[in-house]
This record gives structure tokens, sequence and C-alpha cells, in this order.
């Protein structure tokens, strides 16, 4: 099938090939943005589900482990309230209450806490060691309140080990419902260190499990001066609360590294989880291929480019070399004017216009007189600026951009008129005339009005039989009139000088 004329001679232009070649380097600029772009999604994606499947393994293991003291403090308190453990020694009352609780690896204290907040009975010592917890958080609130079930607390420092640790608690009650203690058990912050250090988050990646209340209750990686601080109040710890889980990053209210935060609770605990990884370094492997990705584009693009540019700008030179050949080729090289290829080219095409539309043609061909002698007096170098200052009287009578002058011999001229009927004709021969008496040469001592010309005139169309040739001939004998009349003046020849029937020339100019 074969492509549409515009088409095809726009596939057959430098400059849309040019233009391709410039083009092309953009449109691979275009393509690799959008593959980086979707690349650097691809990491986003990935580190979100890698925080997604970590915070899914933190969660429940946190959770099964406060599931597994919360049974243990449950069975304390339903235990506790049997006839038989109550009659039973000491040390059989211990194993009824605890049974193999005490012994979990991260477990700190459990213990049974009577209503003055003395040790009742201690999972680890028997008999119980001494203190009083009556000015403990968890104590007063169970106290107060018998609504409470399980109750977290904030982070303290055991009274018994002196280690760090986390409170789970809950209320014993006597059977008519007064208060009558609380069962107490506490998971060692040791344990929430070694479960983070497990996962590697980078550099600036974190881990925290915050109370319901803002109170950070462990972070990786561990500092000191962080456990206990409070953070409820800030953008991102409320919009945990809020959301209950899901993913947005910020920057941290801890030290401002903006991070991308997946958060969750735990269970139905009073527990916020959350796994922070540092934006810089979700980029990072994606930041350093997009760098060799980009700089490895740029460069074949730039390449292509400048290629292309340089294709380009050889085509234009041979284009304006061409151009200048095929002007040369059409140009007489002392007068500057058309020569006579150029001006048969032009003479046929304005032939063949006259012929379709029937608007008259006129053709003017001026001689030089008695240029021989010019030439022999003077020599060859005033004879051509004899010639050159004939050009320019001619150029000077024609103001058309249509109007072609050219020298078709020696020193013979033409001037080919389209659309110009015989009266226009002779009007511009007498101007060629007029501008012929201001010529002089100079440097020979050749004055103004030493230089004439003879000049014939035919107009003619292309109908009904008319030929180019004819009118030439007809101007060509219009001329040899104007010489064999005495010269420097113009003969024109008879009507309808492309075919028609000859008539005696007429004078026009003495």
């Amino acid at each position: 099938m074969a492509l549409p004329r515009p088409l095809a001679r726009r596939l057959r232009s430098a400059r849309t090939w040019i233009a391709l070649g410039v083009l092309a380097p953009f449109g691979m600029l275009v393509v690799s943005a959008l593959m980086l772009l979707d690349l650097r999604r691809d990491a986003w994606d990935k580190s979100e589900q890698t925080s997604k499947n970590l915070l899914q393994v933190i969660e429940r293991d946190i959770a099964r482990n406060v599931e597994l003291i919360d049974l243990s403090l449950q069975a304390v308190v339903d235990n506790i309230r049997a006839p038989e453990t109550a009659e039973a020694s000491p040390r059989a009352r211990q194993l009824i209450l605890f049974d193999r609780s005490a012994t979990a690896k991260d477990l700190g204290v459990m213990l049974v806490i009577d209503a003055d907040g003395d040790i009742a009975v201690d999972a680890q010592a028997l008999p119980p060691r001494k203190g009083n917890y009556a000015d403990r958080e968890y104590f007063t609130v169970h106290k107060a309140r018998r609504d409470v079930g399980l109750y977290i607390g904030r982070p303290l420092v055991s009274r018994l080990t002196g280690e760090r640790m986390l409170p789970f608690s809950r209320r014993i009650d006597n059977a008519d419902g007064s208060f009558a203690g609380v069962a107490l058990a506490t998971l060692k912050l040791s344990y929430f260190v070694r479960l983070f250090d497990r996962l590697g988050l980078g550099r600036d990646g974190a881990i925290n499990l915050y109370l319901r209340d803002g109170t950070r209750v462990a972070r990786h990686p561990s500092v000191e001066a962080d456990i206990g601080a409070n953070i409820a109040g800030t953008g991102n710890f409320d919009r945990f609360v809020r959301e209950g889980s899901g993913t947005f990053v910020a920057p941290s209210v801890r030290d401002g590294v903006e991070r991308h935060y997946a958060f969750t609770q735990v269970g139905d605990l009073p527990l916020i989880l959350n796994v922070a990884v540092a934006t810089d370094e979700v980029e990072a492997a994606w930041r350093g291929k997009a760098v060799v990705i980009t700089a490895v584009v740029i460069t074949l693009c730039g390449l292509t480019a400048f290629l292309s540019l340089m294709f380009g700008r050889e085509l234009r030179r041979r284009a304006a070399m061409q151009a200048e050949l095929a002007r040369l080729s059409s140009t007489d090289a002392l007068t500057g004017l058309a020569n006579r290829r150029r001006f048969d080219e032009v003479f046929a095409t304005a032939w063949d216009s006259s012929r379709r539309t029937g608007k008259p043609v006129s053709l003017i061909l001026v001689d030089a007189d008695h240029f021989k002698r010019f030439n022999d007096r003077y020599g060859h170098t005033v004879g051509d600026d004899v010639l050159k200052g004939l050009a320019r009287c001619l150029s000077v009578s024609v103001h058309r951009p249509d109007d072609l002058v050219a020298r078709v011999g020696g020193e013979e001229f033409a001037i080919l008129l389209a659309d110009t009927d015989a009266a226009g004709a002779l009007r511009v021969a007498d101007k060629v005339h007029g501008a012929l008496t201001t010529l002089s040469v100079a440097s020979a001592g050749i004055g103004a009005g030493a230089v004439t010309a003879s000049i014939g005139v035919a107009t003619g169309t292309g109908v009904p039989s008319g030929t180019a040739q004819a009118l030439y001939d007809a101007a060509d004998a219009a001329l040899y009139a104007a010489k064999e009349g005495g010269r420097n003046q113009t003969r024109c020849a008879p009507a309808d000088g492309g075919g028609g029937r000859s008539e005696s020339l007429r004078l026009m100019r003495a």
C-alpha cells in the first residue's frame, strides 16, 4: 500500500529525519523516567509489604506472650478463691497458683498482693519476699475500679530485681465483691529488645511499642531515655490511635527523620506497635540504580542528539552547496544575471502558463551597439565593465519579482515579461534606453551616453498555435531590424509574435 503523497514527501525530507533524530532521545528520556518512577513505586511497595510482614510477626509474638501472661493471671484469680487453696500449705499454695508460669524465660515477677499492698504469695520465693506496692499505679487502679480486667501499666523498675519491666495485673475480689488484692505479673523489657534486635531495618529504621495513652514501652534501637516517654498529642500518635492500623509517611517527633510508618494495635490490647523505615533508606537502592540509568540514558541521548545535529548540519551544508551550485549553474558569472539555461527554463514555464491562461508574454532582446569596438580599443577588461554596466541598467528597468533579466549571449541580453502586453514591454524598453544614457566607465574614460543598445520586442500568447521559439525569433528579428535601422533604437515585432501573421516592423525609438 503506497503512502499518501504528503507523508511520503515528509519522510523523504532531511529535516524530518533530523527532527526525529533530535526528538527520539527526548522520547527515550520520557520512557526512562517512567521506568524509573515505576521502579521507585516497586521499591516503596516492597518496603511497605516488608514492614507489614514484620509488623504482623512482632504483633503476633507480643500478643501471644501477653495472652499467656493473662491466662496465668486469670488462673491465679480463679484458684485463689478455691477453699483448697486457702487450706493448702504455703508450698502447695504456690504450686496451685503459679504452676509452671514462673519458669517462663522473659517473665519478671509473679505476685499476689493483698488488699494492703503487701506481697501475699511470691512465685519465685518461699517464703515470699517482702515489699509493699500500695503506691503502684496498677494497685490504685484496681482498688478504685472493679471493671478494669487486664491492666497493662507503664514501664517500671522492679523493686525486687532492679530490672525494667512492664506490669500486667488483674483484680482479686472477696466473695462479697470487695477488693482483696491484685494478681501481678511483669514482663522484662529485655524481651522486646531481643525481639526487635532480630529485625534489620537500616540505620534510621525504628520499632516502637506504645501504650494507648502515648507512653513508649519499648523502642529499637534501644535508648534508655526513650522508655517511658510520652508522645500523646503529636500528629503521628494521634493518627495511630485514630486509624488503628495503616501506613503513612511523616517526620518523626523524636528526631525529625522522615519515615514510612506501618502501625497496628496489638490484638485487642491497649498497645500500639509501629515499624518505621527511613524514606532515604527505602529509596537508597533505587536511587543508586536511578543515578546509573539516568547517566547512561542522558549520555546516549546527548550523543544521539549531537550526532543528529551534526548530521543535520552536514545535510544543510550540502543542501546549501547544492543550492549554490544550482544558482551558479543558472547564473552568468560576469554579470550576475540569469544565464541562457535559466532563461530557457523560465521562458518555457511562462509560455506554458500563457497557453493555459491566454495572457500575453513579452520578450525584449537587447544587444550592445558596437561592442567589439570597446573590446578592441580598451581591452576585454573594459568590455567586461561595459557588459556589467549594461546588466545593471537592465535590472533597474524592471521591478516585478517575476520579471527575468538574463544574459543569453556575448553582448546579447533578454528581458522576459510574463502577463505583459506590447505597450508594457515598450515602456520597459524605453526605461532601458533611459538608463543607458547614464552609463559610463570612468576607468576607460567612457562617458555617459557613449554606450547604446539596440532592442527588439515581441509579444505573443500560447494560443492558438504559437510557440516559444516563434516568439524568440520574432524578437530577434525585431532586434536585427533595430540594428539595420541605425542602432540605439527599439523595434517591435508584429502583434501575436508567437506565431501569428508577420507584419512590417515599426520603429519605436531613434
